[in-house]
């Protein structure tokens, strides 16, 4: 698990109601610790997994309300805020899952199973703050669940040269077989028809994803939700970027200058003051 995915968690953002600034810090602080288990240190795969379960120990405690054995004062705050908004403590065991998964995994043979690892790595972050605003309806939950794998994957796509250098790939293996593209095309940065055919295929379906989440953003109200309408547009924004490098993310990861970031923000105005999104997916996804 990377922990710079982590660095877009709302912590004591001023875009936060104010009462939810403390315990979404407190959320940001045990993610973070997972995290580090998993990519900090010298430590050995069995050593980080014997602290990932010194970690699960400390949720059981939260659980069992007693005290925690290992992060005390961490895991205090946690059951605080557990105990004051209700909050399941199944998104954080699944975050668990997806730590002790980078350790081990770094291939994924097919599409199915790289959601699967998104479901435990991301989706959990929009579960645990839907929660904390007592807006954890099913259409919010699942319309939060494309949201965050979907940024999750587009985090992927722009980090392939990035994540190849640590032995980690996030393309589907059986997506590679399907174009005609070997390891190899990344190991030497090789853009041509079958890599740009494949990252075709990888940025549509995140596409996607983003937009059938988006009604979400719309569901949420004051500045967090139009937030919500900024990362999505920001998201839509970052796939505009890769096609228009002609899917070459090796020479140089797209970035989004001031002007993206102006037509974020006009897209993201627009969206929350015409309250459409399904039958505007177009002017969404096009190009300023």
């Amino acid at each position: 698990m990377d922990v710079d995915q982590y660095e877009n968690f709302p912590v004591p953002s001023v875009l936060l109601p104010k009462a939810l600034r403390a315990p979404a810090g407190i959320l940001y602080q045990v993610v973070r610790t997972a995290a580090d288990i998993v990519d900090e240190g010298d430590w050995s795969a069995a050593e980080r997994h014997a602290r990932l379960a010194d970690f699960r120990a400390g949720l059981d405690a939260v659980a069992a309300r007693r005290a925690a054995r290992v992060h005390p004062l961490l895991f205090g705050k946690l059951a605080g805020v557990v105990a004051q908004y209700r909050l399941p403590l199944a998104p954080l065991y699944d975050l668990l899952l997806a730590c002790g998964q980078d350790i081990d995994a770094n291939r994924y043979a097919d599409r199915a199973a790289l959601l699967d690892y998104c479901r435990h790595s991301a989706n959990p972050i929009g579960h645990l703050l839907l929660h904390l605003m007592d807006a954890a309806t099913p259409e919010n939950l699942a319309d939060a669940d494309a949201i965050c794998t979907a940024s999750q994957l587009i985090s992927f796509w722009l980090d392939v040269a990035a994540d190849w250098k640590q032995d980690r790939l996030y393309l589907p293996l059986a997506d590679l077989q399907r174009f005609n593209v070997t390891e190899a095309h990344i190991a030497n940065g090789v853009v041509d028809d079958a890599w740009r055919e494949l990252m075709a295929h990888e940025v549509a379906f995140a596409r996607e994803m983003l937009v059938r989440g988006a009604p979400l953003a719309l569901r949420i109200p004051g500045r967090l939700g139009i937030e919500l309408c900024g990362a999505v547009h920001g998201g839509l924004r970052f796939l505009e970027r890769i096609e228009g490098a002609g899917y070459d993310v090796f020479r140089a990861r797209p970035e989004l200058n001031t002007f993206d970031w102006c037509v974020v923000t006009v897209r993201t105005v627009v969206m929350r003051l015409s309250r459409r999104v399904g039958g505007q997916a177009r002017s969404i996804e096009g190009n300023a």
